[in-house]
């Protein structure tokens, strides 16, 4: 009976000790392996087989990690208080660095990429972080990269994602933007002036040398004012000394016929 109690237990602890034993990486997972705290080496995607109670295996994920940096108050160097939150991508490249050189990689570089960001926004001016993001993504993206290599992780992509102004700044470029667009509405208003008159200029000129071209004119504008069935018709004065030129040259005429037949007579 004490036989086949001992076989049980020998039995179940082989189980156990298999389960111990038996480990499996995964495709995007690298294992490091330690042997009483030593590093032995690195264990690629499989199924492995460590000693118990010995080897610790660490699993260390190769694959793309997002990490959101959450809003930072920041003093821009125009002394404008503004909250800008971002988001880093890193990825681990060392997976021994990463287990030895580092405690905690997600929590290590959340806390580097917060004072990062203060610090390149505190450069520049507000103006500069609201157009030149680009600039700023590349400059946090260099010197987190020129802290995280040590740690075997490469951080591939910082984005700013918000930019968080106060209330009284907001009104501030909303007055500044509408004044602007005031200015090119006058400037272009002024530009339309300019050309209007140079056109005018123009047809004036040749009207001064073309007199009929006037007369021409003010008969369409009459044209286009009978259109309308206008009950007054104001004629305009260049029309009316014709109209009493005309009335003065038919009496000529007039008087002129008379005095032949006269003659004739």
């Amino acid at each position: 009976m004490a036989f086949w109690v001992l076989l049980a237990l020998a039995v179940i602890l082989l189980i156990v000790l298999l389960a111990l034993s038996i480990r499996v990486v995964t495709q995007y997972e690298q294992g490091v392996l330690l042997r009483f705290g030593r590093l032995v080496g690195t264990l690629k995607p499989g199924l492995h087989i460590i000693i118990p109670l010995i080897d610790v295996m660490h699993r260390v994920s190769l694959r793309i990690v997002t990490l959101p940096i959450e809003s930072q108050g920041i003093i821009t160097r125009d002394n404008v208080s503004v909250g800008v939150s971002a988001v880093a991508y890193y990825r681990v490249i060392d997976s021994v660095k990463s287990v030895v050189e580092i405690e905690n990689v997600q929590a290590a570089i959340d806390q580097i990429a917060q004072t990062t960001l203060r610090k390149v926004v505190g450069q520049h001016a507000l103006d500069e972080t609201l157009t030149n993001t680009q600039v700023l993504n590349v400059s946090v993206r260099e010197i987190l990269d020129a802290q995280t290599l040590g740690w075997g992780v490469e951080v591939t992509l910082v984005e700013l994602k918000d930019i968080l102004l106060p209330e009284s700044m907001k009104r501030s470029m909303a007055k500044q933007a509408e004044a602007e667009r005031e200015k090119r509405a006058k400037i272009i208003n002024a530009e339309g002036e300019q050309q209007a008159a140079a056109t005018l200029g123009q047809a004036a000129d040749i009207m001064l040398a073309h007199p009929i071209a006037l007369q021409l004119r003010n008969l369409q504008t009459l044209v286009e004012i009978g259109v309308d069935k206008n009950t007054i018709v104001v004629f305009p004065a260049p029309l009316m000394s014709t109209i009493s030129e005309l009335g003065t040259f038919l009496a000529r005429e007039t008087r002129d016929a008379a005095a032949s037949v006269a003659d004739t007579d």
